[in-house]
């Protein structure tokens, strides 16, 4: 039962593992190569295919050590997952503890994904939503968007959009029938007061934080269930190992006494 319980355990992840493969291959194949180099370390396209083939590997381990009770197969399946766990415990440790240092690597990816806004369609509806959704604009305040050339506020931009922000940034107009794109014209050469009659104008790190601290609750229910999978792997594949051995042993054992009729 147990071989049957860590083999159906290890398929699941397994078959997990291949569907986010085949999408992270379909939507990098999507893409304009050329735009998706601007910006590939935060590709979730490529991440998604690492991630999978990664996951893919170890639960091929898994699956191959239940099924021929493979003690070699077993252990490297338990060490990685053991890896795996550490390695997101200490991701979470050091978060915490150096939450000024995350909060800086944060900033730096929102200014890059500010810079290539309208280099890729997939990364451009990213970051729309995460605007609406939070309402903010930018990253620290709504003037990041300067960052971007075609929203940057210098004389000799010759941009239509030129000191503008996206339409993502504007306040929810009530019973609006169609989405005006154009509502953000101009907005950077306003001051915060002005501004905010029409836009954002928090930027988006503060407010992710404030999101962060009010729903801790729920992302400690996420790593927790993220946990148990792993925990449970590691423990199940331990077990079984231990049972093989004890197999082995109790093999030799009968083998010693049939050899042997006084030992």
């Amino acid at each position: 039962p147990l071989v049957k319980l860590l083999f159906f355990f290890n398929m699941l992840f397994w078959v997990i593992s291949m569907v986010m493969v085949g999408v992270g291959v379909y939507a990098r194949l999507m893409k304009h190569a050329e735009a998706a180099l601007a910006y590939l370390e935060v590709d979730p396209a490529i991440l998604l295919i690492v991630v999978g083939v990664l996951m893919f590997l170890l639960t091929f381990c898994g699956c191959i050590g239940s099924l021929r009770e493979n003690i070699c197969l077993l252990q490297t399946f338990s060490f990685c997952l053991t890896i795996v766990f550490l390695l997101q415990l200490a991701a979470g440790v050091l978060g915490f503890v150096f939450s000024d240092k995350a909060r800086g690597k944060v900033n730096e990816i929102i200014n890059n994904a500010i810079v290539h806004y309208r280099d890729d369609l997939d990364l451009q509806n990213l970051i729309d939503f995460g605007q609406k959704k939070f309402s903010c604009c930018g990253g620290i305040s709504y003037k990041d968007w300067s960052q971007n050339m075609y929203f940057n506020c210098s004389d000799d931009n010759p941009s239509r959009e030129r000191c503008s922000v996206p339409y993502s940034c504007c306040l929810p107009t009530p019973n609006q029938a169609v989405i005006n794109t154009m509502c953000g014209q101009g907005m950077q050469a306003f001051d915060y007061l002005e501004a905010s009659k029409v836009i954002y104008t928090n930027g988006c790190i503060d407010k992710l934080v404030n999101w962060i601290h009010s729903n801790l609750f729920l992302l400690g229910g996420v790593a927790l269930g993220l946990a148990i999978p792993q925990l449970v792997g590691i423990l199940l594949s331990q077990i079984l190992v231990n049972q093989i051995k004890d197999q082995i042993k109790l093999q030799l054992y009968n083998q010693q006494h049939r050899a042997d009729p006084w030992y």
